[in-house]
């Protein structure tokens, strides 16, 4: 039987020019999974092409007309949910609860940015001159480059690449190398629900070879990447010599505060959910605990108690709770921020690889808390992307906020309180994109932006009501009617 996987490059499948290949594994199992294009720039400037060419006329299409396919593709998706929420937890490791909301999203964000195609609001205003209207209108602006991250692997793509489209913009999208197969189902639902050729090209392959290219690339106006604030960082700097709008979504270090009157029991189950979800490998996950200093031993024994009783396991299996770490590179990530994490506090749960039984074939690690950790020690400040949360002990509310708005990123906090007044200091104290008040630090809805401050994000919002504004430009019009020349400024005064 032939290869299925393929690159999608003007409305063909094809294999990478070069003829190279990679195979994507099973991260619970080390089972293979598929054989995929190992691209390169050549097979970009191909999509580009493709991408540029058909910009042309899909820029023409009107876009209640564009979003008739987003909702087109939304059916598709929910009608294949759980066979696709199955091939992710295949592919990524997180359990099917998780693929399922992962799925979910992509269903949710077809509607939304769909919603849009009989939107895209501009504004009218009265104009200075008689005889004249002046309006702004929406524009796309071109070729959108995607460069999406392996722990979201539907999801976010479906932020990205769904409001560029309704807006008028063809795009080349390059998945992460670890979760390619979900990269593929995702532009086949898009061919199925009627998409024009070259609206959506998918290109496999690694950063250098194929992210490097599509952010070099002069015929790409627009970058949208979510990975890490180095790699971020560093698209954000040669895009900008270039001129290109980029949008970023980066690391985070997310922290619940808990306060002395909080619901102890409730902080727990958020905080395990938050921290030990998706193990750990989210953006959004709870990586640090600021807690009162009078119920940091009661809370920090709830939540070692818990972390211990985690099943661990292949995520196909429903009585599985925590997934394995993407791959090997992960797990040692791990192992060295708990090497020095021990330096650094009390152990008191977890602190090593899993690997009897069957978890010896994957790349699992035990969920690890450190309890009375400094505010700045590394485990406390860095992002790790596993399994790994870090107590810290404040003395009021005002110290705890402190602690979090002097991190370098600012993606998400919570609050725990019963004190009306006090969560509404926090609302307006907390520097990040998105603040919880009595819930975990993840758990974000398509319909608000999604998106933080300081080193996580470049002041762009995924999803919610900004989610055209990395990918449309403002036009501003004006009519004269008045049949003589009016100049603005100089005859109105």
């Amino acid at each position: 039987m032939s290869n299925p996987y393929l690159n999608f490059i003007g409305g063909r499948w094809v294999p990478a020019r070069s003829g190279r290949t990679f195979f994507n594994t099973n991260p619970a199992t080390g089972e293979m999974l598929g054989e995929f294009p190992a691209s390169g720039p050549e097979d970009v400037a191909d999509a580009v092409e493709a991408a540029r060419i058909a910009y042309r006329s899909w820029r023409l299409v009107p876009a209640p007309k564009r979003a008739e396919i987003l909702y087109r593709a939304g059916e598709i998706i929910r009608d294949r949910k759980e066979e696709l929420a199955r091939a992710m937890t295949r592919e990524m490791g997180k359990t099917l609860a998780e693929t399922r909301g992962d799925v979910q999203e992509g269903i949710d964000m077809a509607y939304l940015a769909a919603g849009e195609g009989r939107r895209l609001y501009g504004v009218t205003t009265p104009s200075e001159m008689p005889n004249k209207w002046a309006m702004s209108a929406r524009v796309p602006i071109g070729v959108v480059g995607a460069i999406t991250p392996w722990n979201f692997p539907f999801a976010i793509p479906s932020w990205k690449l769904m409001p560029a489209l309704v807006a008028g913009n063809t795009a080349v999208f390059k998945p992460a190398g670890d979760t390619p197969e979900m990269a593929w189902h995702f532009a086949r639902v898009f061919e199925e629900a009627g998409l024009p050729s070259g609206v959506l090209n998918l290109v496999f392959g690694s950063g250098s070879q194929v992210g490097d290219p599509i952010v070099a690339h002069p015929g790409i106006q627009v970058i949208s990447f979510t990975g890490s604030t180095e790699v971020g960082l560093a698209i954000n700097a040669q895009a900008g010599r270039l001129g290109k709008r980029v949008s970023l979504e980066m690391g985070g270090k997310n922290a619940v505060i808990v306060l002395d009157d909080a619901d102890l029991a409730l902080a727990t189950d958020a905080i395990v959910w938050s921290a030990f979800g998706t193990t750990g490998q989210r953006c959004t996950a709870c990586s640090r605990v600021l807690v009162h200093e009078r119920v940091h031993d009661d809370l920090a024994q709830r939540v070692a108690e818990r972390a211990k009783a985690l099943r661990l396991g292949d995520g196909l299996d429903p009585a599985t709770e925590v997934g394995p770490l993407v791959n090997g590179r992960q797990v040692e990530t791990v192992e060295r921020y708990v090497a020095i994490g021990r330096a650094e506090g009390a152990l008191t749960a977890g602190g090593e690889r899993a690997t009897q039984g069957a978890l010896g074939r994957g790349h699992f690690y035990r969920p690890t808390v450190f309890a009375d950790v400094r505010a700045d020690a590394r485990v406390a400040v860095e992002e790790i992307f596993g399994p790994v949360l870090a107590m810290v002990k404040v003395k009021s509310l005002e110290e705890a906020v402190e602690i979090n708005n002097a991190s370098m990123y600012g993606l998400s906090s919570a609050l725990f309180t019963r004190d009306v007044n006090r969560a509404f200091q926090a609302m307006r104290d907390l520097e990040t994109g998105i603040v919880y008040v009595n819930h975990g630090t993840t758990g974000a809805e398509t319909h608000l932006p999604f998106g933080g401050t300081r080193g996580t994000g470049n002041g762009h919002r995924e999803a919610g009501h900004t989610m055209l504004d990395p990918f449309t430009e403002w036009k501003s019009i004006y009519v004269d009617f008045s049949g003589h020349l009016q100049r603005a400024q100089i005859d109105n005064n």
